[in-house]
């Protein structure tokens, strides 16, 4: 999500249930019910940065919460330029070793954890076009995690007013790059230009394009992000109708249908509405009703600067939290 123009403030503190075993959860309808956890990439002006003034990570409490209601995905949002200060250099041990608490606490309860570089294929600003250099990072950074089948990488956020044919020449050089750090068992999920929006998913050429990308361990899963209000964009509280959400997913449901191929919605959201709780709810059973192609979704935000955000979903002060989340998690959950 494009949130240059948010303010996040500093966060109330949340209080701790403890997490179920993955034998103890719920049953899942879809394969992934999760949360973005947003934070780490913020401050991208300020680079590296400084952990707790220009970027934050992650509450493990939450984590623990956010398990306890049945979510098994967390998309951990952080930027490139704060792990590695060169395409191919040496990883930063501080973020890294950030990154991987997160990843390990996630992973030991049994949910999944995405690698997921918020950085809408750019690098210090500027958009990438060494590709070789992109597999080299996606190789260094993946041959951290290739032994934790419950890692997720996700290529990149959002590519958007990108030449079609470096995007899909992106996405292939990170999955060459994954491959070839020994990471064999885990999924992959390229995403598209136009800011991956499912419902420009045919309409934007990424249909046409990203459809050849190849995976020898056959493990692609497409990632989408579709938004409910008028312009797609996810900043405004309103949707624009009850079943908007299952209607800007139907292009792109029929084009992994008629492909052989999976999908993910990496990134939705709607406002504490009645309208936008019905459209959410429309679309998460279309989902469900569509799960032989679409493996699950995942809200965006939650972060422990979010503070209240229209879509915050954070414990226990993030409006999502009370005013979205019990009217969904039903249509994740057997």
């Amino acid at each position: 999500m494009l949130f240059k123009n948010l303010l996040a403030a500093a966060a109330l503190a949340a209080t701790a249930f403890a997490a179920p075993t993955a034998e103890k959860r719920q049953a899942q309808k879809l394969k992934w019910f999760g949360i973005n956890e947003s934070g780490a990439e913020f401050g991208e002006a300020v680079i590296p940065g400084a952990y707790g003034t220009e970027y934050i990570w992650y509450d493990k409490s939450t984590i623990d919460q956010f398990i306890a209601q049945g979510m098994n995905m967390f998309r951990l949002n952080f930027l490139m330029e704060r792990l590695t200060p060169t395409l191919t250099g040496a990883l930063d041990k501080a973020y890294l070793g950030n990154l991987t608490e997160q990843v390990d606490y996630i992973t030991s309860k049994g949910a999944y954890a995405m690698i997921q570089p918020h950085n809408y294929g750019r690098f210090n600003g500027t958009i990438i076009t060494d590709t070789a250099g992109f597999k080299t990072w996606w190789q260094n950074v993946a041959a951290q995690y290739k032994n934790n089948s419950l890692v997720v990488f996700d290529t990149n956020n959002e590519y958007h007013d990108m030449d079609q044919t470096l995007v899909f020449n992106l996405n292939q050089a990170a999955i060459d790059g994954v491959r070839a750090a020994g990471a064999t068992s885990q999924y992959i999920t390229p995403e598209g230009n136009s800011w991956s929006g499912a419902w420009t998913w045919v309409s934007s050429g990424n249909a046409a394009s990203l459809v050849n990308l190849k995976d020898p361990e056959n493990k692609l899963v497409y990632q989408m992000h579709q938004y409910l209000d008028t312009d797609g964009s996810g900043t405004h509280a309103e949707c624009v109708s009850a079943t908007i959400f299952s209607e800007r997913l139907q292009a792109a449901t029929q084009w992994l249908k008629d492909n052989g191929k999976l999908g993910v919605i990496g990134e939705f959201a709607g406002g504490v509405n009645t309208q936008c709780i019905a459209a959410l709810q429309d679309g998460l059973s279309y989902l469900d009703a569509n799960n032989d192609v679409w493996l699950g979704a995942i809200w965006w935000a939650a972060g422990p600067w979010w503070a209240d955000y229209m879509y915050s979903m954070e414990p226990t002060s993030g409006p999502a939290w009370s005013g979205i989340l019990p009217s969904i998690k039903s249509y994740f959950l057997s």
